[in-house]
């Protein structure tokens, strides 16, 4: 569970003096407590403890209601557990296989999940890296634009050759 950092509101701060920003971002100075509890109060705002172990405290005019609202929203969005999937291609893979590894690809970068595309060489193969290159290039190319960014592109490990895109994020 995410524990939310909880903030002093209005009456709660209880310091001689603070330091006074206002909702656009501009430092009024340091003022005395009752004084921007006052300017809150005719905003029609909150006086909202931003930095408590600042001397003074930092403190904001905002509308404290739509600030926690926006945070617990940003932190619902967060947690997206993105998995590496593995699509394994050989060098002289047919059309009709090559089609349907590409839709697992397309599926799988659509549930947000990063894809490893590897093309597998045996025997003599290894000494043709370019038909990898070939396929994997095909991979890039058949996949629709701007659904995708390149991680990492394609590269020899060992008798594999590996290329790792992740979806694109808006």
């Amino acid at each position: 569970m995410i524990t939310e950092k909880k903030h002093r509101l209005n009456e709660r701060i209880r310091v001689p003096q603070v330091r006074l920003i206002d909702t656009e971002g501009t430092q009024l100075g340091v003022v005395p407590t009752e004084e921007a509890l006052k300017k809150a109060q005719a905003a029609e705002l909150d006086l909202v403890e931003v930095a408590p172990m600042a001397d003074p405290p930092v403190c904001r005019l905002m509308d404290y209601g739509k600030f926690a609202y926006r945070s617990s929203k940003d932190q619902k969005q967060r947690p997206h557990h993105t998995q590496l999937k593995e699509v394994k291609f050989r060098p002289k893979i047919d059309d009709h296989d090559f089609n349907f590894k590409l839709k697992h690809i397309t599926k799988f970068l659509g549930q947000g999940h990063m894809v490893k595309a590897t093309v597998m060489f045996r025997g003599r193969e290894v000494v043709h890296p370019e038909y990898g290159r070939k396929i994997l290039d095909r991979v890039m190319e058949e996949l629709e634009e701007g659904t995708f960014k390149l991680e990492k592109p394609a590269m020899m490990e060992g008798r594999l050759m590996i290329m790792i895109l992740a979806p694109k994020r808006d």
